[in-house]
This record gives C-alpha cells, structure tokens and sequence, in this order.
C-alpha cells in the first residue's frame, strides 16, 4: 500500500522549498528504501504545517527539552505527564486483575509504555505530525519513570502508590520470578536510554515542525505583500 503525498500547490499554500509548483504527487510505496520513505513523510509534514500556528507549539517543544533534561539530572522529577501515566499504569493493573498474577503485576508498566504508543499510532493515522512528536514525549516520559521503577527493584526504597492498602513492589515480583533482579540497574539503564532517544527524537522533530510553519507562515504574508 502506498502513501500518497498530496502535490504542493494543491492546498494553495506557498510550494515547499525545493519543489517546484505543480509537481506531481509522490508515494511512498512498501518496496521503497527506508530513505525515500523518510522524504516522502518529510514533503507531508512540510506540506501539513502550512496554514498552522507555532505560537503556541513552540513553548511546548521548549518544555519537552526543559522536562526531558530536569529528568536526566533527577530521574524522579515530575513533569506534565505524570499524573495520567500513573492513572494509565493503575488502570493496567485494574483491567488484567482477573488475568492471572503474571499478568495482572505486569498490566501496569505494560500498560504505561502501550497508552502514548498508541496515542502515537493513532495520531499518525490522521497525519496529526505534530501530535505524534507529543505522543512521542508522552512515551519518553513514561519510560523515564518506567526504568527509576525497574532500578529499584532490589532496594525498593521509592515510595509505591496503589488501589490496595500495602501495594507490592512490581518489578521486584517480576525480576526475582525471572532470576534477573540482579540485573535490576542495567535493565534500567536500557530503558533510560530508550527513552532519551525518542526523547530526543520527539523534541527534534517538533523544533523541525515549528520551523516549517514560521516558514510557511512568511512565505503566505510575502506572498499576500507581493499581490498587493
């Protein structure tokens, strides 16, 4: 199946740079090179942005940089997502509780990394470019608190907030079933990393997308300037 990339002028904003007007429409098709579906997906969001505001989208890319590296130094620091990805992670618990044990300890942190990953899927079903950078935050953010969690594994020294009186310690259950809680620390190190390449990613590409609009925005008043 291919994904078509609708010409520049068929919106009547200004062309992308580089494109000439009237080009014909590109798709990327499934046999295509990793390479040439990238810059199919990149003449899409270059082409989405027109006509959108970055007024208000940048100060959220500048607090994603902020918050990502406030948790680089404390890993515990709170941030923006905080509150609904302890929601989405109790509600893991909750929905697998008749599950089985495996599942239902498991249900939480499955649930925390599945929630912004489908937000994210959702988000690039509707070639929503920039709500996808945001579900892209939301999931670095999750993993963030996801790996203080797996690293405390043997210490259990954070504080645990539960639906139950006296909440067990989920990755001390799991690791210790699956003779890894040794391994606690280098687990974590793993997710910590994960989470700060999309981290990185998703702040990248929403600078990137906050540019494109500027872009668009003084290519339509030099244009609108010029026919008057």
């Amino acid at each position: 199946m291919g994904v078509f990339v609708p010409p520049p002028s068929a919106s009547g904003r200004p062309p992308a740079r580089g494109a000439a007007a009237g080009s014909p429409p590109r798709c990327a098709s499934d046999g295509d090179s990793p390479n040439s579906r990238f810059s199919a997906w990149k003449a899409q969001a270059r082409e989405w942005c027109g006509g959108r505001s970055w007024l208000w989208r940048a100060p959220l890319v500048l607090y994603f940089a902020w918050s990502g590296l406030r948790r680089l130094r404390d890993p515990l620091a709170a941030d923006l997502f905080g509150g609904i990805t302890l929601g989405v992670h109790e509600l893991g618990h909750l929905i697998l509780a008749s599950a089985g044990r495996w599942p239902s300890v498991a249900g939480g942190s499955l649930a925390q990394v599945a929630a912004p990953v489908a937000a994210g899927w959702v988000l690039a079903r509707q070639r929503d470019w920039f709500g996808i950078t945001v579900a892209g935050a939301w999931l670095a953010s999750s993993l963030f608190g996801l790996a203080a969690y797996v690293g405390d594994a043997r210490a259990q020294e954070l504080p645990l907030v539960g639906l139950v009186p006296d909440p067990i310690h989920d990755w001390n259950w799991m690791l210790s079933r699956l003779g890894l809680l040794d391994r606690d620390r280098g687990l974590a190190a793993l997710t910590r990393g994960l989470s700060f390449a999309i981290w990185t990613a998703a702040v990248i590409a929403g600078a990137w997308l906050c540019r494109e609009m500027a872009l668009w925005k003084k290519a339509e008043t030099r244009g609108s300037g010029t026919e008057s």
